[in-house]
């Protein structure tokens, strides 16, 4: 038995790895990024760890994996989910049979998200149990036990995470590895396919076994019943939140207090709280899903407070001083704001090559198309939207920058650019590049080429070196395939090149490709 100071998502990955985890796949995305970056530093030789192209692919390897019997891990953030939702709600149908445990980071705030979704809400939607710890030592222990229910079962689980969650720190016991699974597959496999007569029974178990899952809930050891003298308010607290209720109450807490880090949610516990309590204050951080659940599940007209009743913040964060309010706590003095320290937004690193990009797609723009309009995405030129640039009008999900230019110019719009980094071109980029060159749509697409997944830390970047392979093979004339390295000196051949390409009828491809400023300092570090 070791000890180590681990973060949230380094537990999630170590107790992957103790719970004899094989496989493992994901894709970027703070929060939730460091647990396979773990897996890969631990580099464990029988464990295989990959960085997927997009989410659904994560999930569709995990599933792979799982079909032949290994324990898998895949990881995302909550936005991801989007992304690999249609797999999971097929997998929720015909099960698993070797441990699956989706690790899903939300991002409250949200900090570095377009939105603030919440993993839950997914949970209920598939009808797919939820483990949500409270803190890193719970979540080292928790994963291990979402494998185990995960097998016991033959049902995906997803293990539910939040920012503060994720990158909170803690000392950890790690313990050994257990044995990897043996290669064994489905006994009864026609249940791997899912036609329409197999699907309508499959869901029938499936809603029949989320009766068993409510009552391994209800005598979970995650799912705590704390009693308490004073019973005017009864406390739910949803995993982190737990945590702001009892920073509160230091010498102990006088209400009693339901802590539920594991779903379904628990009703018996809930309606001895409502049986014993004069009204409940449910601290869930994320939307307000089990308060929403409660006021629908109680028959007594008992007071529900929580985000919904305004007692707490409707959006955003939790944090132990905007829930004393609500537990009857006097605000803490707090010092105002320093007016030394001014504010500054978040811009582009100095000698970043998009900045380039940018320069001379708006001079181009500016000067000959007042009526452009250019459709970006999700990553770091993103931050081409802010000053000085102000370069780019749209920015709605991973892959959209391309789909949406197509449909502007379908509509009627000229010119119409894509901005979209190599990444995200690999993630969910290609198959709208393939729907504009088959509709022959008059688009330019930007794909700026930093080398890596740079708005995550630096991972690998699944087009690296192909770009214009793949383009080419998704119909693209490689005459209109252009490549340029951006940087000032070839500012004129840039602006060049981008007039050329918007005056093409037809889809054209422009390809500015330096290493992402970033990567370049590490792998020089490196070589030093």
């Amino acid at each position: 038995m070791a000890v180590k100071v681990c973060m949230g998502n380094e537990a999630i990955a170590l107790g992957a790895l103790a719970a004899g985890v094989k496989v493992a796949a994901g894709y970027p995305g703070t929060p939730s990024t460091e647990i396979i970056e773990t897996l890969i530093a631990v580099h464990h030789p029988d464990v295989k760890v990959q960085w997927s192209t997009n989410e659904k692919v994560a999930l569709e390897v995990a599933a792979g994996a799982a079909y032949a019997g290994a324990r898998t891990l895949c990881t995302m953030k909550q936005v991801g989910l989007n992304v690999a939702s249609d797999p999971l709600m097929s997998l929720a149908y015909i099960g698993i049979k070797g441990g699956m445990v989706i690790a899903v980071a939300d991002d409250p705030g949200p900090w570095s998200s377009q939105t603030e979704q919440d993993t839950r809400n997914f949970a209920k939607h598939a009808n797919l149990p939820v483990f949500d710890p409270s803190s890193p030592e719970e979540a080292y222990e928790m994963v291990q036990a979402a494998f185990d229910f995960s097998e016991k079962y033959r049902i995906p689980v997803l293990m539910r995470l939040t920012t503060r969650m994720a990158h909170s720190r803690a000392v950890v016991e790690i313990g050994e590895p257990r044995q990897q699974n043996t290669l064994h597959y489905p006994e009864r496999p026609r249940q791997w396919i899912l036609m329409p007569g197999n699907s309508r029974v499959r869901y029938k178990t499936l809603i029949e076994e989320n009766k068993l899952f409510e009552q391994e809930a209800e005598h979970s050891r995650h799912n705590r019943y704390i009693d308490g003298p004073d019973k005017s308010m009864g406390i739910i607290a949803c995993g982190l939140a737990y945590n702001y209720i009892m920073e509160n109450f230091p010498e102990g807490c006088p209400f009693p207090v339901l802590k539920i880090s594991q779903y379904p949610l628990p009703t018996a516990l809930v309606q001895r709280m409502a049986s014993e309590c004069r009204s409940l204050l449910i601290v869930e951080e994320g939307q307000p899903l089990v308060e929403e659940m409660i006021r629908g599940l109680l028959g007594t007209p008992i007071p529900v407070k929580g985000r919904l009743s305004g007692e707490l913040p409707r959006t955003g964060e939790l944090t132990p001083d905007n829930v004393r309010g609500a537990l009857g706590l006097p605000r803490r003095e707090s010092e105002a704001a320093s007016q030394l320290t001014m504010p500054r937004p978040p811009a582009l690193c100095q000698g970043c090559g998009h900045r380039d990009v940018y320069t001379a797609l708006n001079d181009v723009l500016r000067e000959h198309y007042p009526d452009h309009k250019v459709f970006s995405d999700i990553g770091c030129y993103t931050l081409g939207s802010l000053p000085p640039f102000r370069a780019i009008d749209t920015c709605v999900e991973m892959g959209a920058s391309v789909t949406m230019a197509k449909g502007a110019a379908d509509g009627g719009q000229f010119p119409s650019v894509a901005v979209i980094g190599d990444s995200t071109f690999t993630h969910s980029g290609m198959t709208a590049l393939l729907d504009a060159v088959n509709e022959k749509s008059n688009i330019t697409v930007v794909i700026s080429d930093n080398l890596t997944t740079g708005m995550t830390g630096g991972q690998d970047s699944a087009g690296t070196g192909r770009l214009e392979q793949i383009c080419a093979g998704l119909g693209v004339e490689p005459e209109h395939i252009r490549v340029v390295v951006p940087l000032p000196k070839n500012m004129e051949e840039i602006r060049r090149t981008i007039r050329e390409e918007i005056e093409y009828k037809g889809v054209s491809v422009i390809i500015p490709r330096r290493e992402c400023i970033q990567t370049a300092k590490r792998h020089n570090a490196k070589k030093q």
